[in-house]
């Protein structure tokens, strides 16, 4: 039988203002207090990216139980959130923690139970978490009248293929 491998926390917080989610070090001390609730262990130094204009932040914590990671999205005023721990873990209260940190106003957390217990003996996975289907905004489009630069500024990614 193969165990369980750790837990993994998917977090998407909305209703934050933009201004706190294009700032990297009010999303850098929020990241630090889920480093420090969660008692994790950070590897060297974390990695931050802040994106031109009124594009986000990205940031990605290197752990001895594994990774936290978050995306910001100030144009949606959400962040989202991912933390895997190989090794238990009592979660933070989330919804506390962002309302105070970044002012969310709606938390969704869904938590998964990582590893092939089900796989091993011979039963079907089951999800341990529901999925619910998210509206998002449609793709833009190129248009005729626009080379790929000018459609990629427009679609919020850099030429290279990174996104803002």
């Amino acid at each position: 039988m193969i165990p369980d491998t750790g837990l993994e926390w998917i977090v998407d917080a909305r209703g934050c203002p933009p201004a706190v989610l294009a700032d990297v070090g009010a999303v850098r001390q929020c990241c630090e207090a889920i480093v420090d609730a969660m008692r994790l262990h950070v590897v060297g130094q974390p990695q931050w990216r802040k994106f031109d204009g009124p594009g986000g932040v990205t940031g990605l914590y290197l752990l001895s139980e594994s990774h936290l990671t978050c995306h910001t999205f100030p144009e949606f005023g959400l962040i989202c959130l991912n933390v895997y721990c190989c090794q238990p873990r009592n979660a933070p209260d989330w919804e506390q923690l962002l309302a105070e940190s970044l002012g969310a106003t709606a938390v969704v957390v869904r938590e998964l139970t990582r590893g092939l217990r089900e796989a091993a003996s011979g039963a079907e996975p089951r999800p341990t978490a529901a999925f619910a289907p998210v509206e998002s905004p449609p793709s833009p489009q190129p248009n005729d009248a626009e080379d790929a630069p000018a459609f990629q500024a427009r679609a919020g990614r850099r030429p290279g293929g990174d996104a803002g």
